[in-house]
């Protein structure tokens, strides 16, 4: 990313400057405006870092009015360019209302060279981060779009790497005749995926059944499978076809593929090996032609070492593995499928959240995983009375995390997301609240993604602080 310079608005050119000489003498690169008006050219054409404004620009004027203007000039512009006011004691008080709706800070003049300099320096750091997530999340979006311009993606929504990876993959091989096994936790979309695979098949214009496999007893799992004649088994009053049969020619998804039964898993075996089978209570075998897509949320791995999931099955069942993240790793997908809920059950009305609700939703843990969040989606869609969306809406009130499970999966880790958790600590000395805040999550949230990246907690004290203090920061926040 270039190097992003801070621009300098001040009609006083002794005063511009001597902005200009401290800030470059400190490494800041910088560009000079002495009006509003060339500073609202200069920030249509280029990206700042940051901007540093007077709040008066006529020798006739200390009211600020002509500094408010612009700072509501360029928040139009450029909502998160941070605009930090100079001001003296005659417009104080505008300055500080303005910090209260969106602008940066305020520094009085003559200005400390100690405040404004680490301010700067935090303002563009964090600056950068913002611009580099928005240019991220902008390829996210282009790739998304590539992808369903070739591919019916089914609506999927999603910003998460890991995701995309999942979704691409689907689409990537739908076309080919390999059974594939979706792998995931419950509620995590392995649906959705079964659906985009079948949907760009070869056989998308044949059957697609669907059979949940741990929803079936046992004893009815075969008769559902591959049928049963009249009589087979108590109840059984007339023949009826299987699964398998109702599938010839399409599709067939068979979810919690880790619940079937051995003799299942052999029958099931057999059909993938031959395409054949009998009907319970019959000796004529059938013989059919279907694209199989398994799902499990169990590890089937860990399933054949205890002897209760056979391995030869397990192979012919994952020729092709895709493996889903839960939401809880997928951090980035959060917000735009609560909002994608909302609209689905929001009945037309323009519902949105509010940011304590942003911030509730991103700290909960989510065992229940996507399926967890449409629900909750649709409780505040139904209970909310305003068109925002708070925290008590979605029932996460007095909530800001859920107890992660002993068995949680590894997470794939986003190197970049780590470096800029690293960068806010040391901003804030080591402050985890205050790193949070910065980072627009909560403290839990923070504490669960630092052991995800091995960040260890160092709280730096300042040596200008009194002795109470230092002892009260080096606490375990």
């Amino acid at each position: 990313m270039p190097e992003l310079a801070v621009l300098i608005v001040d009609d006083e050119p002794a005063v511009a400057r001597a902005l200009d000489r401290l800030l470059g003498s400190r490494g800041f690169s910088t560009r000079v405006v002495s009006t509003p008006a060339a500073a609202i050219a200069a920030v249509s054409e280029e990206t700042f870092g940051a901007v540093i404004s007077d709040m008066n620009f006529s020798p006739t004027r200390t009211d600020g009015d002509e500094g408010e203007g612009l700072f509501l000039a360029l928040r139009e512009l450029d909502p998160e360019l941070p605009v930090v006011l100079m001001t003296a004691w005659a417009s104080l008080e505008k300055a500080v209302a303005l910090v209260r709706v969106g602008a940066a800070d305020y520094v009085e003049k003559p200005w400390n060279p100690d405040k404004l300099v680490p301010m700067l320096t935090n303002l563009l750091e964090l600056r950068r981060t913002r611009l580099e997530n928005r240019r991220l999340v902008g390829e996210r979006e282009r790739e998304h779009d590539e992808l369903s311009a070739r591919f019916d993606l089914r609506g999927v929504v999603y910003r998460a790497p890991a995701m995309h990876r999942a979704v691409s993959l689907a689409a990537q091989v739908a076309r080919s005749d390999a059974p594939i096994l979706v792998s995931g936790e419950n509620g995590s979309g392995k649906e959705v995926i079964a659906e985009i695979i079948q949907r760009n098949s070869t056989v998308r214009t044949g059957p697609f059944v669907k059979v949940n496999a741990g929803a079936l007893p046992s004893e009815l799992l075969e008769a559902e499978l591959f049928g049963a004649e009249a009589g087979a088994f108590t109840g059984a009053q007339k023949a009826r076809e299987g699964r398998f049969e109702a599938a010839d020619g399409g599709t067939l998804f068979l979810d919690e593929v880790g619940n079937l039964s051995a003799h299942g898993q052999s029958a099931l075996l057999r059909v993938l090996q031959t395409g054949e089978f009998e009907r319970l209570g019959s000796n004529k075998t059938r013989k059919v032609k279907v694209r199989l897509i398994s799902a499990t949320n169990i590890n089937l791995s860990a399933s054949i070492k205890s002897g209760t999931f056979r391995e030869d099955l397990y192979y012919r069942l994952n020729v092709i593995e895709i493996r889903l993240p839960p939401l809880r790793a997928r951090v980035d997908d959060i917000t735009p499928l609560a909002l994608h809920f909302l609209k689905l059950h929001g009945g037309g009305r323009p519902l949105r959240l509010d940011d304590a609700a942003v911030s509730a939703l991103n700290a909960w843990s989510w065992p229940g995983n996507v399926r967890e969040l449409q629900n909750r989606a649709q409780r505040a869609a139904i209970v909310c009375a305003r068109d925002v969306i708070s925290v008590e809406d979605l029932g996460l009130d007095g909530i800001t995390s859920s107890p992660a499970s002993s068995e949680e999966p590894a997470l794939e880790l986003d190197a970049g997301e780590g470096l800029r958790i690293e960068r806010a600590l040391a901003r804030h000395a080591g402050v985890v609240a205050h790193a949070a805040a910065e980072l627009g999550l909560s403290r839990q949230a923070l504490y669960r993604r630092m052991r995800r990246f091995g960040l260890e907690m160092e709280r730096r004290v300042r040596s200008d602080e009194p002795s109470a203090e230092r002892d009260s920061r080096t606490k375990t926040p």
